[in-house]
């Protein structure tokens, strides 16, 4: 009679913000069938699981035609695979030194534990008759009282823990006065929580986060060799606390096979007792959808040749793609697949549809997957913002030049930044320079922006504007007080460059006064040219001629291929600052 034993493992949890892989060559898609995969598994050997190896536990066939959105479905089953490996039963006391000497033949997959854990770790009560080594009257008298808390009629008292487990189960309302701490063991359970689907949560280390599944089989057909022993007929089965070793996946045929290191290990301890404790046992390993990677899922479904999607920036819960139109056909399924292996700290995954072209630098973002909301928080430097990206702009990827910039300053140190957006930089500056004047122009980035400056708690150290641009330099180096601005950011890459004029002639009015300390300007742009830095040079000093001192120049991060993102840096010249002829609105 078979039997059948089931055991899940859980994945490891790794963090998923990129994924590659190369291209291929063909043009025709892969439909993962099993007569697909049988007739690839010919032509490619690969180490460890693979999608080509393996097959599948019934009959599949993935739908070839769209569905009524024009979109390929994603069936999860087309990625369940079998694998046929046998496994030694060991007993539990034994398995971690026999896994260090038989490592090397053990199955070393990737997020597959080869030690798997087997019902019936719990001590049966008749162990002394399924046991017949086991002769020691005292030792069973201790595992009784360990069981029941004391032995059969010795009258000996029941042990601490399980007196006070038998207190908790039977107090009353004085009980739970007087022994508090009791009281909260007593406590009846929580209910489980339901799924979306309204069924039961299965317990832990059972539900959808399990990858693999191991079932032992005992092979009852005639004319093959018999697993269930390793070491004779006579030799009676182990029963108690037990480990399944997973053997490598080359020794899954015949006992003939197993080498000489297991089969001497296995000798030794079967020469220390009259029954050996091992037992060689037929498995089948499945794994399911939640096992394989993101790059494996999305190379088995789209089309060979095409390229596979290299990368999606995270803001907060929400993945965001920049999909070519090679890709769009497949958009919905490449969403789904990353939501899949993401959760649950991915919730919405996005598409950018048009490039960024409003005067708010706000873009046109599509819902592929996940919930409709594009309001999340972002986690940055310790500090938290509140973002809505269909209203205001957010770039995770200047998260490290944004660091850089901050150690620039100082605590005496006074901040403008031109265009803040919600305020990464100055919320973030403003908790280590002296005052902030943070500006922009799109109302809902103001609005953000003064949120996110309570939440942080720094409202007192900045002072927001709804302005544009030339208008707020203006305005603010008006005042006396601003004449204290050490440093000026104006990372508006498009055009910041252009807002450069409007720096001539603010100090016109002090022109005398020699104490006013001149900023230092920091400028974002873009650059297509083979020397960006020669180009964006070149810009700043066409729009600024009087410039005549160096420009610390570097390059920020490549936007696109050929198009660098650059930040200058340099102190406003006198020539400038003080200029009569103020700047040309």
């Amino acid at each position: 009679m078979a039997t059948k034993i089931t055991i899940l493992f859980r994945p490891q949890t790794l963090p998923f913000s990129s994924f590659y892989s190369p291209p291929r060559s063909a043009t025709k898609p892969l439909f993962l069938s099993s007569t697909t995969v049988s007739a690839a598994a010919t032509a490619i050997s690969l180490y460890g699981p693979s999608l080509h190896k393996g097959h599948s536990p019934i009959p599949l066939e993935l739908r070839k035609h769209p569905s009524e959105n024009n979109t390929i479905p994603l069936d999860e089953c087309v990625f369940t695979r079998v694998f046929d490996i046998s496994a030694l039963r060991v007993p539990s006391h034994l398995c971690f030194t026999l896994e260090s000497r038989l490592r090397g033949h053990l199955l070393n997959w990737p997020r597959i534990n080869n030690i798997a854990r087997v019902p019936g770790d719990e001590i049966d009560p008749n162990f002394k008759i399924l046991n017949p080594n086991e002769n020691d009257t005292e030792k069973l008298v201790t595992l009784n009282r360990i069981i029941y808390g004391k032995a059969k009629g010795d009258g000996e008292q029941v042990n601490a823990v399980l007196h006070r487990d038998k207190l908790a189960k039977s107090f009353n309302s004085t009980g739970y006065l007087n022994f508090r701490n009791l009281a909260k063991i007593s406590r009846p359970k929580k209910k489980k929580k339901r799924d979306d689907d309204g069924g039961k949560r299965v317990g832990k280390g059972v539900g959808r986060n399990d990858v693999a599944l191991v079932e032992v089989v005992e092979d009852d057909s005639e004319g093959k060799e018999d697993f269930s022993r390793l070491l004779g007929e006579d030799v009676p089965r182990w029963r108690g606390s037990t480990r399944l070793l997973l053997l490598d996946e080359r020794y899954s045929n015949t006992i003939k096979e197993l080498p000489e290191a297991i089969k001497v290990v296995l000798n030794e301890h079967d020469g220390q007792s009259k029954g050996s404790p091992f037992e060689l046992v037929k498995c089948k390993l499945t794994l399911v959808y939640d096992y394989w990677q993101l790059n494996e899922i999305l190379e088995a479904l789209l089309p060979k040749g095409m390229i596979i999607p290299s990368g999606f920036e995270m803001v907060g819960h929400i993945a965001h793609l920049n999909l070519k139109d090679e890709h769009l056909q497949y958009k919905n399924l490449i969403a789904k697949v990353i939501l899949d292996k993401n959760k649950p700290k991915i919730r919405t995954v996005v598409n950018k549809v048009e490039a960024i072209q409003t005067d708010y630098r706000t873009m046109q973002l599509e819902v592929l997957a996940g919930n409709n909301s594009l309001v999340t928080t972002v986690v940055e430097n310790g500090l938290r913002f509140h973002v809505d990206l269909a209203t205001v702009y957010w770039n995770s990827r200047l998260a490290t030049e944004r660091q850089r910039l901050l150690s620039c300053f100082t605590r005496s140190d006074v901040v403008c930044d031109v265009f803040a957006g919600v305020g990464p930089i100055a919320i973030a500056a403003a908790k280590k320079v002296k005052h902030v004047y943070a500006n922009d122009l799109n109302p809902c980035a103001v609005e953000y922006l003064e949120r996110n400056c309570v939440l942080n708690k720094l409202e007192k150290k900045i002072e927001v504007f709804n302005m544009d641009g030339r208008r707020f330099i203006e305005a603010v180096f008006a005042s006396r007080r601003a004449q204290s601005i050490t440093h000026v950011i104006m990372n508006l890459p498009n055009n910041a460059v252009e807002f450069l004029d409007a720096f001539r002639g603010i100090f016109k009015e002090n022109y005398m006064d020699k104490e006013i300390t001149l900023p230092r300007i920091h400028v974002y742009g873009f650059s297509k040219a083979q020397d960006p830095e020669f180009d964006f040079d070149e810009q700043i000093r066409n729009a600024m001629p009087e410039l005549g001192c160096n420009i610390e120049m570097r390059r920020v991060r490549l936007v696109a291929p050929g198009k660098w993102m650059l930040c200058a840096s340099f102190i406003l010249p006198d020539k400038v600052a003080y200029s009569k002829t103020g700047s040309d609105l």
